[in-house]
């Protein structure tokens, strides 16, 4: 009877320590509920049209994403245009073709519909103008990725890209750039500006990028891979958000919700969509508006919160 005790008590012992175990795993699951991080459409939705185009950013638009993010690229006579040097070598049918040395003329008789799965009316490259002018007023975030080579290089693109943003009134566009010495010249132009550098591995040498190089940068983009907790604690303790690209792959979103960071950026805003519903439905909890709310997060004077 004795024995029997004890195997029952041991059972049990191992039934709740399980079932603690289980939902403290759950409990991690779901903890990203409570801010969730900003779905950020790259270049649109690309997974169902060319990235950068309008109807692009109409179908991220149609999914009510609350972040885009515009590659923004200039023409040889200073007009900057959404696209990216990949995309222009996929139209042109050229892998050397660069985006700088196309006059405005020209951009405009680019045509990327043969890109499409499905042919349909011409497709311009449009102008971040227009782009901002179509997207800007339906989404809580936007992120504007500034390429640049030659032939003009940065000269006079932060005051370029501040013109448009003025123009358009775009109060919650936030600038991201490779160029360190390009967001060090927008903070000095324009200091109410939310401004964020990337972080990656070097090609050759394989060494990371200084986490905390910028001290008036607003957030940190990092290579998706990079991202564990320690990284994020460290940007977290220098005051910066954490921006994650560009994950498309299914077992990196849901590791990457787990991981609190701020924005999520991928090219297939529908298949994280639907992850970040499927878990909501899972825990049981209320995300009503996930894709459309808004962060309570730090801004710089005279920015919607984001």
């Amino acid at each position: 009877m004795l024995i029997v005790l004890t195997l029952i008590q041991c059972f049990g012992f191992r039934f709740h320590l399980k079932r603690r175990l289980i939902n403290q795993q759950r409990a991690r699951e779901c903890e990203w509920l409570q801010n969730p991080p900003f779905l950020c459409a790259h270049g649109g939705d690309s997974d169902k049209a060319f990235p950068n185009m309008m109807e692009a950013y109409y179908y991220a638009l149609q999914l009510n994403v609350n972040c885009i993010e515009i590659d923004i690229s200039r023409s040889s006579d200073g007009v900057l245009f959404a696209i990216h040097d990949r995309e222009l070598q996929k139209i042109t049918e050229n892998n050397t073709a660069k985006f700088g040395y196309f006059s405005k003329n020209e951009v405009e008789e680019l045509d990327a519909r043969y890109q499409q799965p499905i042919k349909i009316e011409k497709q311009r490259v449009p102008t971040l103008e227009d782009a901002l002018t179509l997207i800007s007023q339906s989404v809580g975030l936007v992120i504007l990725d500034a390429k640049f080579g030659p032939p003009l290089y940065e000269k006079s693109l932060a005051e370029d890209i501040i013109l448009v943003v003025e123009k358009t009134n775009c109060r919650n566009c936030v600038i991201l750039s490779k160029s360190d010495n390009l967001l060090s010249k927008i903070n000095k132009l324009k200091q109410d500006f939310p401004v964020g550098y990337v972080v990656q591995k070097d090609l050759s040498t394989r060494v990371r990028s200084k986490l905390l190089r910028m001290e008036g940068a607003d957030f940190v983009s990092v290579y998706h891979p990079l991202i564990n907790e320690k990284l994020v604690k460290t940007i977290h303790e220098g005051s910066k958000k954490v921006y994650a690209w560009t994950v498309d792959d299914e077992s990196s979103m849901y590791r990457l919700l787990r991981q609190n960071i701020e924005v999520i950026i991928t090219g297939k805003p529908a298949v994280l969509q639907g992850i970040m519903l499927k878990i909501q439905r899972e825990c049981g909890k209320d995300l009503l508006g996930f894709v459309t709310g808004m962060h309570a997060l730090p801004q710089k004077k005279g920015y919607k919160k984001y």
